[in-house]
């Protein structure tokens, strides 16, 4: 009996070993087949992202520029092009202010990096373009509220010395969406706003895209070339610079503001102020426009928007 065991467990185990040897080269077979079905799979992948990242940069020119998205940081560090066309298309003047209080450039010993324009506390500041915002963030001895934007052109706005943030980060903002509040927070010495725009990091004179004065952009692009840049800026200072240390009030707020990136011709300011209606649940820009007693197109003429765009609760539209 023992012995007749004995032969079963051998034959068990000589069948058992086979079968694995069977199975095993088997499975080796199959994949070795799969293997260049993979490669092949691989290689289709390969070409889907490049020709998405390739869509995507046609649309998103900063995704060329940048590395990553981050809040980390105020100021980005990135390679800065040798030459770059920047789209100014499709935007919207930050405020509808016409006067220049500093110029870009060397101030009291120190470069300031950005344009001061008059605002009041309380006054509403736009994006200039459609976008990303990167920061919001408080900084007592600089720029106190401020709001970062990242735009599709490759450019960065910065919003500085608001009362108040309207946005929040990684939000996405239309070009004239309200996203703060003219103040005088931080190292200021009265209301302003402080307005920088930077590509990959590097300040450059917002005159060289904005004309304040005339409320509109320089062009419909900008050729940057840093070979030629300081000459540049220099130039556009002259043009479309601070003059004077006296204004009209009546300059500041003004009613000519282009909307939704349509150049106008400047004409006479008024001095009436905006006043702000926040929006509730459930209304739409028909009642509001009736509630304030403006017509529709009015109402849309002054926030840039259109008579069917959908407004959220807590939205701030000018009336």
């Amino acid at each position: 009996m023992t012995q007749h065991t004995a032969i079963l467990r051998n034959v068990a185990v000589t069948l058992l070993l086979t079968l694995s040897t069977v199975f095993s080269a088997q499975a080796q077979d199959l994949l070795a087949r799969q293997a260049p079905v993979d490669r092949r799979m691989r290689s289709v992948d390969t070409l889907t992202l490049r020709s998405l990242t390739a869509r995507e940069g046609r649309f998103n020119p900063a995704g060329n520029l940048y590395s990553d998205f981050s809040s980390r940081s105020t100021h980005v560090r990135e390679v800065l092009p040798e030459s770059y066309r920047i789209d100014l298309r499709r935007f919207h003047m930050p405020t509808p202010s016409r006067v220049i209080t500093s110029n870009f450039g060397p101030r009291w010993g120190r470069v300031h990096k950005g344009l001061d324009i008059k605002v009041y506390i309380g006054d509403t500041i736009r994006a200039a373009w459609s976008g990303r915002v990167r920061v919001v963030r408080y900084e007592a001895k600089g720029y106190g509220n401020y709001v970062i934007i990242r735009h599709e052109n490759g450019l960065e706005t910065y919003y500085g010395h608001l009362s108040k943030q309207l946005v929040s980060e990684n939000q996405r903002v239309r070009a004239g969406q309200p996203i703060g509040l003219g103040g005088n927070t931080g190292r200021s010495t009265g209301s302003h706003l402080h307005f920088e725009t930077r590509l990959c990091g590097v300040a450059l004179n917002p005159a060289l895209f904005f004309d304040f004065r005339a409320q509109d952009i320089t062009g419909d692009y900008y050729d940057f070339r840093r070979s030629t840049i300081e000459r540049e800026s220099a130039r556009a200072t002259q043009l479309r610079g601070k003059h004077s240390n006296t204004y009209n009030p009546a300059d500041v707020h003004s009613s000519n503001a282009p909307r939704g990136g349509q150049k106008t011709t400047a004409s006479k300011s008024t001095g009436s102020q905006a006043q702000f209606h926040k929006v509730e649940a459930g209304e739409t820009v028909y009642s509001i426009a009736r509630k304030r007693g403006v017509t529709v197109e009015e109402l849309c003429r002054k926030n840039g928007i259109g008579s069917d765009l959908r407004i959220r609760p807590g939205q701030l539209l000018a009336y």
